[in-house]
């Protein structure tokens, strides 16, 4: 193929990365360093018949017109990422001298609205993705070993969630986890108090959004499973079989290796699925027990004043942070890849 073919080939591609990822992105990154014009306030005097008064209001059409000058706000340099709102630098500091013990400091650092966003997307995502990919090779594994009589109906159970629509799936767990639903009576008549209510307890409202995300996200780590064991040697297994090999050895030493390259590609997926939750937060309601990186974005683009300029800025970092999480799992690929 000639650098003409091929440069006809690509240009679309090329051009629609360009439109839809390396623009946007450059201009996140121009808004970061920016903040929002203060406004133009002006004295105004009014006299009467008792005397003038002088009052202070904003003036329209000077802050209209340093607006439309300067639309993406003042150049602040680094100062949107080191304010309260995001990495906190003086108030960390602050914290960290003035805390009498690990306690008084990490309730000091659940008040900073960004490190609070993080450690709850950062606890989702830990927790969340590797028991996604246990429970999806345990299906996989079970759905496998079924008679053919029966298998179909279960691949179609194992898959409802991820058919679902996640704000739909997020509801109806949040509507039976109520304390008039099925699961909030149960969790009520467990603990032996009928006053307790999930939507009340911070942790409670953690677990059950962990809840979610696995139950969510398993069938997809399991149709990636299953698929894969359909290629994983018949010879291997008997061989090890007639060695006196049990089910769970076979799994170990056999079934396992031959997958591994998959658990990888599930994990890669997950952890960036996991690190941008957002739908069962506002399904859920929790945002007074728990506040994700996307809901953290979500609050600072709603209202009437738009925060580009913070949202912009937790893009950023939030973008910061899914590459450090991913390096391990990408520098493992390339590894596999130059080994191959």
């Amino acid at each position: 193929m000639n650098h003409r073919t091929f440069l006809t080939f690509v240009a679309p591609s090329l051009l629609a990365m360009l439109l839809l990822i390396v623009f946007p992105v450059v201009s996140v990154v121009l808004q970061s360093f920016h903040a929002q014009h203060e406004q133009v306030m002006e004295v105004v005097e009014t006299c009467g018949p008792f005397g003038c008064n002088e009052t202070t209001s904003v003036n329209q059409e000077q802050t209209l017109a340093l607006r439309e000058a300067k639309p993406l706000g003042r150049f602040v340099g680094f100062e949107n990422y080191t304010n309260r709102g995001h990495l906190a630098f003086s108030e960390m500091g602050e914290a960290w001298r003035t805390s009498s013990g690990w306690g008084d400091w990490w309730s000091k650092v659940m008040n900073l609205p960004f490190y609070s966003a993080i450690i709850f997307t950062l606890t989702f995502t830990f927790i969340v993705t590797p028991l996604t990919i246990v429970l999806g090779f345990s299906i996989a594994i079970a759905v496998n070993s079924a008679s053919r009589a029966i298998r179909g109906p279960l691949i179609f159970v194992s898959l409802l969630p991820f058919i679902i629509t996640p704000l739909v799936g997020s509801l109806v767990l949040f509507w039976m986890v109520d304390a008039r639903g099925v699961l909030g009576h149960a969790i009520q008549a467990i603990a032996g108090n009928p006053d307790l209510s999930v939507k009340a307890s911070t942790p409670m409202m953690w677990i059950m959004l962990m809840v979610y995300g696995i139950w969510h996200a398993a069938p997809f780590a399991f149709v990636v499973f299953y698929a894969g064991l359909q290629s994983v040697s018949q010879d291997a297994d008997e061989a090890a079989m007639i060695d006196g090999a049990n089910r769970w050895q076979r799994v170990r030493f056999v079934t396992i290796p031959h997958i591994m390259p998959l658990v990888t590609f599930v994990a890669l997926i997950q952890l960036m699925d996991n690190f941008r939750v957002f739908e069962p937060l506002i399904s859920f309601s929790a945002e007074a027990h728990a506040q994700s990186l996307s809901t953290y974005i979500f609050s600072d683009l709603g209202g009437e004043t738009r925060l580009l300029n913070s949202a912009a800025t937790t893009s950023l970092l939030t973008v910061v942070c899914v590459g450090i999480l991913l390096s391990p799992v990408l520098v493992r690929t390339w590894r596999d890849f130059k080994r191959a």
